[in-house]
């Protein structure tokens, strides 16, 4: 009774406090997970005299860690939103088969990753960006992460389907746990016992681990409201094809982050050199900033919508998405002008090294201005996914990464060299946040409706 009074909650609280608690500890969840990669940055680019290398190193292997997380997102961003459907829709059996199956699908994964990386990740980390000097530290941190990809996959697909019941506390906790001792192993492994980049991931794998046992220690205890049986782990076709078709959008999201990371690395290898390749570790490290406590907020607020969708309360869902996409285009629009008025105080963070500094000072403003209005987009898109839209969330991933960015940073360098990689960037996101805007204004209307809500399966 506790956890159905849980849920009903998010259709009848008020929506600005519910917001509120369902986000807070999702948007310091998002903060603290993205730490892992950050802290390991910030102290990489510290270390006594191969900062410089080592920073850009650890930076190549930005397309192989964002792979890996991708395909938790098939499971996490397809899966929780479909059975926070099923529990507006009062069906609870279905919604554990869904992460029964969830979890059956991150064991798949991780083995295919596990064997697919380990045996080409050298040839890879060259096409990344990686040069003779760098490629040293890559491997390093790279062989050593790859033995924590369970615990990735874990940890981050199946936190999702804790806050789909409304537990936004719990699941923050679990990103904690992780965190908190990623910051404290990542200098006590790098600076005291001397290992550097693999100490850095050590303990960035004892880390995830902690958030692993956690997240799954929830999800089979009787706390828990959803519940991994081994009976709804056997796999199910019908739902495996509706996670997919629902987290192929994520997935792509994150996936094509990868490609764009391996694009943007190769050419300003080729047309810059190593400097310019840490420069864009620093600049992708502080867009994560930013960028987490947005999606911290999305990710906190997508349950309710679903939820509320799944019950039929459309006037409650367009209360929702209001107040959500107005949040995601001023924070995004606030946080950028901070990063481009100071970007030096940004680069300081991750490195000591007087060109790197100066080269991110001279391309921040650059690379970032799009972001301005780039929070419409971060709004659109998970208001598309909370409402079981597959197709058009789709789109407006492959639009601006697959169709817009790529092809621009392989076109623009051919006129105006080194600098049309960074103006790749700024181009893709204005005409793609327009784009979503549009479409979001023309799809709305028709999503909500009950025939629409009859095709959710």
């Amino acid at each position: 009774m506790q956890e159905q009074d849980k849920e009903q909650k998010m259709a009848t609280e008020k929506i600005g406090k519910l917001m509120f608690s369902m986000a807070v500890p999702s948007i310091v969840a998002q903060i603290i997970n993205i730490l892992y990669s950050i802290v390991d940055r910030i102290y990489i680019g510290h270390i006594e005299g191969v900062g410089m290398e080592a920073l850009t190193g650890v930076g190549v292997t930005f397309p192989i860690v964002t792979l890996v997380s991708a395909f938790s997102a098939f499971v996490g961003a397809g899966g929780a939103p479909l059975a926070a459907i099923w529990l507006g829709k009062g069906d609870r059996k279905r919604a554990e088969k869904i992460l029964g199956n969830g979890v059956t699908m991150l064991l798949i994964f991780t083995a295919a990753l596990m064997v697919f990386f380990y045996l080409f990740q050298r040839p890879l980390l060259y096409v990344f960006g990686a040069s003779d000097a760098t490629i040293g530290y890559a491997v390093d941190y790279m062989t050593i992460y790859l033995m924590g990809t369970i615990f990735v996959e874990l940890a981050l697909g199946l936190n999702a389907f804790i806050i789909s019941q409304g537990r936004s506390r719990t699941a923050m906790i679990a990103v904690l746990i992780g965190a908190a001792a990623n910051i404290i192993l990542d200098p006590i492994f790098i600076f005291v016992f001397h290992m550097g980049v693999k100490g850095a991931a050590r303990a960035t794998v004892i880390s995830q681990a902690l958030s692993a046992l956690w997240t799954v220690g929830f999800l089979i205890s009787e706390k828990s409201s959803l519940t991994i049986k081994w009976k709804a782990m056997k796999p199910d076709f019908s739902v495996i094809g509706s996670v997919m078709a629902l987290g192929v959008s994520p997935f792509i999201m994150r996936a094509t982050e990868s490609l764009i990371s391996i694009v943007l690395n190769s050419g300003l290898q080729r047309y810059g050199g190593d400097l310019y390749v840490g420069s864009l570790t620093i600049m992708q490290s502080v867009m994560q900033m930013y960028a987490a406590p947005l999606g911290g907020f999305t990710q906190g607020v997508q349950p309710i919508i679903s939820y509320n969708f799944g019950a039929g309360n459309f006037d409650r869902v367009k209360k929702l998405y209001r107040v959500m996409i107005s949040i995601c285009f001023l924070f995004a629009a606030g946080a950028t002008l901070l990063i481009i008025l100071y970007p030096a105080f940004f680069a300081g963070m991750f490195t000591n090294d007087a060109r790197l500094i100066g080269l991110v000072e001279e391309m921040m403003p650059v690379f970032m201005c799009g972001m301005l209005v780039f929070g419409l987009q971060q709004g659109i898109q998970p208001t598309f996914l909370a409402l079981g839209q597959a197709k058009i969330s789709l789109f407006i991933a492959v639009f601006r990464k697959v169709i817009l960015l790529i092809p621009l940073a392989l076109i623009l360098p051919l006129r105006f060299g080194v600098m049309g990689i960074y103006y790749a960037e700024p181009v893709s996101d204005v005409v793609s946040a327009v784009t979503a805007s549009i479409l979001f204004l023309t799809h709305i209307k028709k999503i909500l409706s009950k025939e629409a809500l009859q095709k959710i399966v």
